[in-house]
């Protein structure tokens, strides 16, 4: 390694900053990681010039040995603030790892292993809006690098709606050198309902209403979530489009499920048609009287 160049290893210039620095390392540790390369003796080969470089250009006074001894640089390795082979001891390694990695789920290093979490998964999910109701769940298959099947079975929530996110921990990619597995995201997609509209936490829907419950007042039954129903008052002289508000009769909250949005019922009238004889005087009775 005297004789080569730790910049040109990082493929950075001479001047470059100490961000530029990590940030090439850290692009390059990436790529020819042995876990990443299994069997590949160049990458692995790769992979520690990279290291030494970083650990070299890394730490300010010892880039200034460098840049001032250059080829000079290997019997300053050997002097007694290094150890370990390569010219710096595992915790120093460790540090190096921590500092661009961070710990926990970010990374690590344990027994010299450079250990990182697993990437988290997305899997679009569709369900219907009955189901975004009441809660439901999904049974999914995904393959371990090695080619077995893995299935899991997902709870999704009651009030979930398009674009949510269930998160379903350790379940995603698996981690490298023994990391954790990243997490599985299930991104909702609530399918349009025939009948109701959402609207956030609230239910629209449309009722036709005979024209004589219309003019005089009385009651309809109005569909509700959950196979229910309601009965619902209309005012006499309601005009058509009204609209009507049912309170506690939407979706569940997502985060609060023992509350629910409301419903709201637009008014249809409709009109009856094919009048008999009889039906088509008494209508234009009413004309008469109303004018």
């Amino acid at each position: 390694m005297a004789s080569k160049d730790y910049y040109e290893i990082l493929g950075v210039d001479r001047n470059a900053s100490d961000a530029e620095i990590k940030k090439a390392y850290r692009k390059l540790a990436r790529q020819y990681h042995p876990d990443i390369n299994p069997g590949n003796a160049a990458a692995e080969a790769r992979f520690k010039e990279i290291n030494e470089a970083y650990e070299t250009l890394s730490d300010s006074e010892k880039r200034a040995k460098y840049d001032r001894f250059g080829r000079d640089w290997q019997r300053y390795q050997q002097a007694p603030d290094f150890s370990g082979v390569g010219g710096f001891g595992a915790g120093d390694f460790a540090d190096i790892f921590e500092t661009l990695f961070g710990g926990g789920r970010a990374g690590g290093v344990r027994g010299g292993v450079y250990r990182t979490a697993g990437q988290d998964v997305e899997q679009a999910v569709d369900i219907s809006l009955e189901e975004a109701f009441s809660g439901t769940q999904r049974t999914l298959q995904f393959h371990n690098p090695g080619g077995q099947p893995r299935t899991i079975t997902v709870k999704i929530p009651p009030g979930v709606d398009t674009g949510s996110r269930v998160r379903v921990a350790g379940e995603g990619a698996p981690g490298i050198g023994g990391g954790p597995r990243g997490d599985l995201y299930l991104l909702i997609n609530v399918a349009p309902h025939p009948h109701f509209e959402r609207r956030g936490d609230d239910l629209h829907v449309r009722v036709p209403v005979d024209l004589y419950t219309m003019l005089l007042g009385g009651e309809v039954k109005v569909p509700a979530m959950g196979g229910k129903t309601v009965t619902l008052k209309i005012p006499a002289g309601s005009q058509n489009g009204k609209v009507i508000r049912v309170g506690g009769q939407g979706m569940p909250r997502l985060r609060a499920t023992q509350t629910r949005g409301d419903m709201y019922v637009t008014l249809d009238v409709s009109l009856p048609t094919h009048l008999s004889q009889r039906e088509r005087e008494l209508v234009e009775q009413l004309r008469s009287l109303h004018r």
